[in-house]
C-alpha cells in the first residue's frame, strides 16, 4: 500500500464538470494498493496518516497532526502509484492490485479514515473514473508512505 500526502491549502476532485469532494486546508492523499495488499495494511496505514505531525506551529516547525489541530483529507485512489518503468518508457502496472479489490480496499480506508477524524473532515475521489484533482500545495510538503 502507497500514501502519498500532501499538505494543502485547498484542494478539489471534479468528475465530468463535476466537483465530488472538496476540502480546505488539510492533506491530499493518493492511494495506492499492489497485489500483496489486504485489509489488515488499512488501519495501521489510516492511523499514520491523521496523526502524521506536518502541521506547522506559528515558528513553522511540523508540530501538529489531524488529530490535533483542525484540518480536512481528500483522498483519491491512484493506481498509478505501482507504475514500474524500470523496463522501459512505458509504465508496467502489473503490481498494481485488480481495479475489483483494490475498490474494496479503498472505500475501507476512507471509512477508518472518517471513523477516526468525523465524516465531516473526510472526501473522496471516485474509484476508477477520470478525475480532475485541482489542489494548492501548502509548503510544499509532500512524503511518501508505505506498508
Amino acid at each position: 500500500m502507497r500514501v502519498l500526502v500532501q499538505r494543502v491549502e485547498e484542494a478539489s476532485v471534479t468528475i465530468d464538470g463535476e466537483v465530488i469532494g472538496q476540502i480546505g486546508e488539510g492533506l491530499v492523499i493518493l492511494v495506492g494498493f499492489c497485489t500483496s495488499d489486504r485489509e489488515g495494511l488499512i488501519e495501521p496505514m489510516a492511523l499514520q496518516v491523521v496523526n502524521l505531525r506536518i502541521i506547522a506551529d506559528e515558528e513553522g516547525r511540523f508540530q501538529y497532526s489531524l488529530m490535533q489541530k483542525p484540518g480536512e483529507i481528500l483522498v483519491v485512489p491512484q493506481f498509478t502509484l505501482y507504475g514500474d518503468t524500470s523496463n522501459g518508457r512505458r509504465p508496467d502496472f502489473t503490481q498494481a492490485l485488480t481495479p475489483a479489490l483494490a475498490s474494496d480496499l479503498f472505500d475501507i480506508f476512507v471509512h477508518v479514515l472518517e471513523e477516526k477524524l468525523g465524516e465531516e473532515r473526510v472526501a473522496g475521489g471516485r474509484f476508477g473514473a477520470e478525475m480532475k484533482v485541482a489542489l494548492v500545495n501548502d509548503g510544499p510538503v509532500t512524503l511518501m508512505l508505505e506498508k
